[in-house]
């Protein structure tokens, strides 16, 4: 398996390509695109089939300066890049890193993001990808910059550039009172350089601004409430909208009457093929005009809980042709038979929402035929993709614009929320701002995948593992592959029909292939009568992997206190997308209500070097809290087509209450290229939360949420000892 194919294996799910509206075209649009019966125009192809950091056909990254930095005469530094800001602080860490190869105080670069006609096309901020391939294209054309900028200065003084230093944005030279700014050089010219990609990086080992714990940029806005969030961004003359959803998913209209909502003043209705809505001055009346509508749906039949992971696997075996690229060595049914130990167990995971703290929202303005939208997304230029799309309009039509938003965790691929705001306003000819309520968030976006996993493993008496099998039914490949050491091992990734909408979540399979893992590998080191924490090293010799656990038990004080029945202990650990992670948890059950109660996370973290250390630290936290969500609590309840508890007041998410005390051990190679941190810290918690359970019961949890409305079983299969 390439690497390219690991990528677009990787990006499959990330992206959500089922555009929900297809406009017609008026009459006048229809001559503009044909004219005399020859397409005119044609949009680019979707962002997403293209691979990020390379030559991507109609999206090649600018090699110039200027398209990624300039610095105006007052020494400021603008830096551009399609990436965005999503709550994970990459605003700053980014800063961080251009402030360091420029060699220019931090307070003086900022960061223009996600605005599609001003930044370089990028494919979007997810999959963990910005540190290190953002990152790493920022702080070569900053170095470049820097380069350039002494050459500049070389040649102004006829001196050899060797002999100049640059340093706080500006250079200097061996004279006394020798020196330039960076502005008094560029003049707020732009910068006009090829780069090569072989410009020397520094190393860091010898950062000075990355590599600290440098505030938020802007954080004092967050906090106050100055911030403009895309569900506070206002226009002039602007309406607001409300969208008709169908009484199901996959319904079809019957019948609409608009009459109602045609007779309230200042409402205007749309009816455009499946896109029903209306617009007003103001939020109560376009929420009227809406409950005026009239539509009556045929709602098909549909699977419900009960019917999901029999479904996966009966549906999986008419896509053979699809099933992803098979890890393979050995062979697994040899090694199987001769096993002194062989364990066979089926592990699953609900469906879970997104849940941002902000809905969907967008704001869309035409003018003199061009189209701009603000909307909180992860992909500016994905968006503007369905926008030309949906519109039948050429590129330099459509402007996207992001500002930083409130959340995301990989629920905001698409574009939604912006093509209804545009369609209303084109049918209104004034702005439109839409912003989804809390049950359209919960019902119509788009889900973490649910699955169905079953692992096969054999090991010796000794504890060697000598064989492995791992199928996943419909949630991903993900990190799906050990990373222990197995001689004999086959992991496949099966497509099934899913009867929800489903997508990108924060990392994406790898929790649910995780879980399902080191849930197993605390089934197996039981049945070897092994410590937890001695199974996994001596069947580990991946340093990094082995760093990890290491830290974590040090920390722990793993094996020093014994679990009982009301309080257990335990571990997990794995790697994905560069980031290698080991928890280490404390978990009391109540005898009485079964309650389970989450004490003491401790979690070792590494990711190479370490750009911004509160920052990680920050990031390593937050995916241990969501991840209590999705372990404990959460699952998306459905029947017939509809969601059942599409309500904060049913859907149970973390509360403070539910936060236990947290300790974060980061390892900071600087030896090593850094990776981004936005994902994989989620992905140990639920794991070493079943194994704690089971360490104090006895009982197994193979189900997340583990709680007995997912069906979590405690049940024993068979253990074969030879």
């Amino acid at each position: 398996m390439t690497r390219r194919d690991a990528l677009m294996e990787e990006l499959a799910q990330h992206i959500i390509d089922d555009r929900p509206y297809w406009f017609r075209l008026d009459r006048r649009d229809f001559l503009k695109l044909f004219g005399g019966g020859l397409l005119v125009c044609l949009a680019d192809l979707p962002a997403w089939t293209q691979e990020s950091g390379r030559n991507f056909g109609s999206h090649e990254l600018p090699k110039d300066i200027a398209a990624w930095l300039s610095i105006a005469a007052d020494g400021r530094v603008t830096v551009f890049t399609g990436k965005v800001e999503v709550g994970q602080n990459i605003r700053t860490s980014l800063a961080q890193s251009v402030a360091e190869e420029l060699r220019a105080p931090f307070d003086t670069i900022t960061m223009l993001m996600g605005d599609t006609d001003l930044v370089p096309w990028d494919m979007g901020t997810f999959g963990s990808r910005t540190t290190p391939t953002m990152g790493r294209q920022l702080r070569t054309m900053a170095a470049a910059a820097r380069q350039m900028l002494v050459e500049m200065a070389a040649t102004r003084w006829n001196v050899d550039p060797t002999t100049l230093t640059a340093a706080d944005a500006k250079v200097t030279g061996p004279h006394q009172g020798q020196s330039l700014t960076y502005g008094e050089l560029t003049r707020g010219e732009k910068l006009m350089k090829t780069v090569s990609a072989n410009v020397a990086l520094t190393p860091a080992s010898d950062w000075k601004i990355a590599g600290t714990a440098v505030p938020k940029v802007n954080g004092r806005d967050f906090v106050t409430g100055k911030h403009e969030f895309p569900s506070d961004i206002v226009r002039p003359g602007m309406m607001f909208g409300k969208v008709l959803r169908p009484q199901g998913f996959n319904a079809t209209l019957v019948s609409l009457d608009t009459g109602g909502a045609d007779k309230i003043p200042g409402a205007s209705v749309v009816h455009d093929g499946n896109f029903i809505a209306v617009a007003a001055a103001d939020l109560s009346t376009a929420e009227r005009a809406l409950s005026a509508l009239h539509a009556t749906w045929n709602v098909p039949p549909q699977p419900s809980n009960q019917d999901l992971f029999a479904s996966f696997k009966q549906t999986s075996k008419t896509q053979q042709e699809d099933d992803g690229p098979e890890r393979v060595s050995g062979s697994v049914p040899q090694a199987m038979a001769s096993a002194a130990i062989e364990l066979h167990r089926q592990y699953t995971v609900q469906y879970i929402a997104h849940a941002p703290l902000e809905p969907r929202a967008a704001v869309a303005e035409w003018v003199n035929g061009k189209l701009t939208v603000w909307t909180g997304t992860q992909r500016p230029f994905g968006v503007r993709d369905e926008l030309l799309a949906a519109f039948h309009l050429p590129a330099e039509q459509v402007r996207v614009i992001q500002p930083d938003m409130g959340s995301g965790y990989g629920g905001k691929h698409t574009g939604d929320a912006a093509i209804e705001a545009a369609r209303l306003a084109k049918a209104t000819g004034k702005p439109v701002k839409i912003v989804w309520t809390r049950e359209e968030e919960f019902t119509w976006a788009y889900f973490r995948p649910a699955g169905l996993i079953e692992i096969g493993s054999g090991a010796n008496h000794d504890g060697t593992l000598v064989a492995w099998e791992h199928h996943n039914y419909n949630s991903g490949p993900a990190a799906i592959a050990t990373p222990y050491n197995v001689a004999n091992q086959l992991s496949q990734f099966h497509p099934a029909n899913s009867p929800l909408r489903q997508g990108s979540y924060r990392a994406l399979a790898a929790t649910a292939n995780n879980f399902a893992r080191e849930s197993h590998m605390d089934e197996m080191a039981y049945a070897v009568k092994m410590d937890p924490l001695e199974f996994r090293l001596k069947n580990l010799t991946d340093p990094r992997l082995r760093a990890v656990f290491q830290a974590a038990a040090e920390k722990f004080n793993w094996g020093q206190a014994k679990s009982t029945p009301q309080r257990g202990f335990g571990i997990a650990g794995g790697a994905d997308k560069g980031g290698y992670v080991a928890t280490c948890v404390e978990a009391e059950i109540n005898p009485t209500d079964k309650k389970i109660t989450i004490h003491r996370v401790v979690q070792a973290w590494e990711s190479g070097a370490i750009v911004n250390p509160d920052g990680l630290r920050n990031q390593v936290a937050g995916a241990i809290v969501q991840g209590i969500g999705g372990a404990m609590f959460e699952s998306i309840q459905f029947a017939n087509g509809r969601i059942l508890n599409p309500h904060f007041a049913q859907y149970r998410v973390p509360r403070f209450s539910d936060t236990p005390r947290i300790e974060i051990v980061l390892i900071d190679r600087k030896d090593l290229p850094s990776a981004g941190a936005g994902e994989s810290g989620i992905i140990g918690l639920a794991p070493a939360v079943g194994n704690a359970i089971f360490a104090a019961t006895g009982v197994r949890l193979r189900n997340l949420p583990m709680t007995p409305a997912s069906g979590a079983s405690g049940e024993t299969v068979s253990v074969f000892h030879a």
